[in-house]
């Protein structure tokens, strides 16, 4: 497997290195530079198939040999020990659930995938690592997870300070060991840009040995297209074209999703769903790329991006091109009312509990199945628990909703408050890794 930088200003790596360096040395983002077709058969088949074997055949297809198939296979099945089921709402209407993992949100599947086969590299050279990750959300407490404990691994999460919910901020802020917390007074923007100088950083690096797990990793968004193909495998006895809305904020699992497609995943198009910081849909509809800033805080926080990351990923994949895009991503945003009745909607006339974020989804597929006439089957995804919202659900349900062992989370909070200077992150940096 060779991945190159979008800015095509850097040399092709292996896999390997990709995942330690994280951002090219151009400070583009890596790709694979060819994304193989799996064959035929294995999507007509592939409604026989588990998550774990499905996770296991697109890996195989899309590292080509980085690791030997035997330990990847055993890598798979140890880190994505948890599935994503497609509950079926109403008729071809389905909402595909990705908190089933330990942190209770999508990110379980990339931060767990990352963790394990760093650790896998790392195992081979003796060598120890520092991950630097910034979060709005759901990333950090993942991460926090999926790294805890990891012999040789350093992990330092930046947060929005007030701008995570509480469980959010519990999750990545009371495990302590190798897991530090710095809680920035900015916004989400502000620690990805920390992040990222750091790593631009020469003299740094030349230090210490860093790494990304944010979705700027190519190893996070890899395992991302293992649950796209997994929900078309339980959705492929409907015999319909299939329309599938993503909540997008980074816009990393939407790239994962046309990653799937590239792979053969049959399916019609997708919905880039956002809230108001609506970067993507406007460049679909305008064809001119502006970001937003700052980033506009509302109830679906974790998608509080002015400036995705991932969006150069996704118009590497179709060349360019905005026609292209437009055939297979249709964008809607959506306000906070309106999301507040999309939750509503949801538990009313479905008896189903979605959390913001994934309430912008379902209005995001609503919406667009409207406009095609209903001829598809529909699924849509949830990123998060409700129970990482309690407050904002109470307020909108008007009653909480059972908050779940998993994060009835105790234990004393440990985080560093920091301006969103760079000399002051580099300071700290330099006293804390490894």
């Amino acid at each position: 497997m060779k991945l190159q930088s979008t800015r095509h200003q850097s040399p092709e790596v292996g896999f390997k290195e990709a995942i330690f360096r994280g951002l090219p040395p151009d400070n583009g983002l890596y790709l694979p530079v060819e994304i193989p077709t799996l064959s035929p058969s294995f999507w007509q088949y592939c409604d026989q198939l588990n998550f774990q074997e499905i996770a296991t055949a697109m890996a195989c297809g899309i590292l080509q040999g980085s690791i030997p198939e035997k330990e990847l296979r055993a890598l798979i099945f140890k880190a994505m020990d948890f599935s994503a089921p497609a509950v079926k709402l109403h008729k071809d209407l389905y909402c595909l659930e990705l908190f089933h993992g330990p942190s209770m949100a999508f990110k379980d599947f990339g931060a767990r995938f990352m963790a394990t086969t760093m650790s896998y590299f790392l195992e081979q050279s003796g060598e120890k690592l520092n991950i630097l990750v910034a979060t709005s959300g759901d990333t950090g407490g993942a991460v926090a997870q999926g790294f805890f404990g990891v012999p040789g691994i350093s992990v330092t999460i930046l947060y929005p300070k007030g701008k995570v919910s509480q469980v959010q901020e519990q999750q990545l802020t009371t495990l302590g060991g190798n897991v530090k917390a710095i809680e920035v007074n900015g916004t989400f923007d502000d620690c990805q840009a920390l992040v990222k100088q750091a790593f631009l950083d020469e003299e740094l690096r030349s230090k210490y040995r860093l790494a990304s797990a944010n979705s700027i990793n190519i190893a996070r968004l890899i395992p991302q297209s293992f649950y796209y193909a997994y929900a078309y495998a339980q959705l492929k006895h409907l015999w319909k074209d299939l329309v599938i809305s993503v909540p997008s904020g980074n816009f990393g699992n939407l790239t994962a999703g046309v990653m799937a497609m590239k792979m053969g995943m049959p399916v019609s198009y997708f919905v880039a769903a956002t809230n108001v910081n609506k970067v993507v849909p406007n460049y679909l509809e305008s064809g001119e790329f502006q970001p937003i800033s700052p980033s506009i805080p509302t109830l679906s926080n974790a998608m509080d991006v002015g400036n995705p990351s991932n969006f150069p990923r996704l118009l590497a994949l179709f060349n360019g091109d905005v026609e292209k895009m437009r055939a297979k991503i249709k964008g809607f945003s959506f306000t906070d009312e309106e999301t507040k009745l999309g939750v509503k909607e949801l538990y009313e006339s479905y008896h189903y509990l979605a959390c913001p974020h994934t309430s912008v989804a379902y209005l995001g597929l609503k919406k667009a199945m409207e406009m095609d006439g209903g001829e598809h089957a529909g699924v849509f995804l949830s990123t998060a628990h409700y129970g990482k919202f309690l407050p904002e659900m109470e307020s909108i349900l008007g009653f909480s909703p059972e908050l779940p062992e998993a994060l009835q989370i105790s234990g004393k909070k440990e985080a560093t408050e920091m301006d969103n200077t760079y000399a002051k992150f580099r300071a700290y940096l330099t006293q804390h890794l490894i």
